[in-house]
């Protein structure tokens, strides 16, 4: 690494947004780790083609605790006084459930809440604590969503862990604040994109999920934006020199 590498850790990055963050951190020829739960050939190829480095984890974040471990170890092991800057950005989530809460079962409320809040809410912490030392600029992004911010009919479980996000980021935010050197922080929400997870949203039964026509008609009328596109305002946001002032902003409301 050169006095002028960025390093940038990327979880969920196998496809959606998380993908098209991954392939645009390696076109920029930075060093990239990812978290998935399964690696992906494309990246590699990104990678080799930009010249990056990049390592790709198998990870299952519905069970951090064990990725935490690793990558508390791998910081370690990183020659950080070569690092311009390192940067997190917590992008996994999912939704378990389009349903009342009432029809949800334990399992499926204690999965997304392990993946979308108990998980970023780990690895958080364990970069803030591994790189705390470290003389480049740190910097966490948390992918957060509209709906942590406004509720939503059968979507309990997704909307309070996103709202969970929230929350910690600003906590977060007032401890780093504090520290001399200290990271700067934002659960930033990156609009409505056309992913997978869209698909859900409008696939799901009507009964159990009044607003599907919302989100289906938001595809007909062509409202959704496309995660090569989002990604390329998340990284713009990333850079500006404001980015962690407002520790929970949404990139609708910027001009990045």
């Amino acid at each position: 690494m050169s006095s002028s590498s960025h390093l940038f850790i990327i979880t969920g990055a196998s496809r959606g947004l998380g993908r098209a963050l991954a392939e645009q951190v390696l076109d920029q020829g930075h060093t990239l780790l990812t978290l998935a739960r399964h690696p992906n050939d494309g990246l590699q190829q990104h990678a080799n083609a930009h010249g990056a480095q990049l390592t790709q984890w198998s990870a299952d974040l519905t069970d951090a605790a064990p990725a935490g471990k690793r990558l508390t170890e791998w910081l370690a092991q990183t020659p950080h006084a070569q690092l311009a800057s390192a940067t997190l950005i917590n992008n996994a989530g999912m939704i378990p459930a389009l349903a009342p809460l009432r029809d949800v079962t334990a399992g499926a409320i204690a999965q997304g809440i392990r993946l979308g809040l108990e998980a970023t809410m780990i690895l958080s912490a364990v970069f803030l604590g591994a790189t705390r030392d470290w003389a480049g600029a740190r910097r966490l992004l948390n992918i957060s969503s509209g709906l942590g911010r406004h509720p939503m009919a059968s979507q309990a479980v997704y909307c309070a862990a996103k709202a969970g996000m929230d929350l910690y980021t600003r906590c977060v935010a007032l401890e780093e604040a504090q520290t001399p050197g200290g990271a700067r922080v934002c659960a930033l929400a990156p609009g409505v994109i056309d992913t997978d997870m869209q698909v859900q949203l409008r696939g799901a039964d009507a009964g159990q999920f009044p607003d599907r026509q919302r989100f289906a008609d938001l595809k007909n009328k062509g409202a959704l934006t496309s995660p090569a596109d989002t990604a390329r305002r998340i990284l713009a946001y990333l850079e500006r020199p404001d980015f962690g002032q407002n520790p929970v902003a949404d990139i609708r409301d910027s001009a990045a």
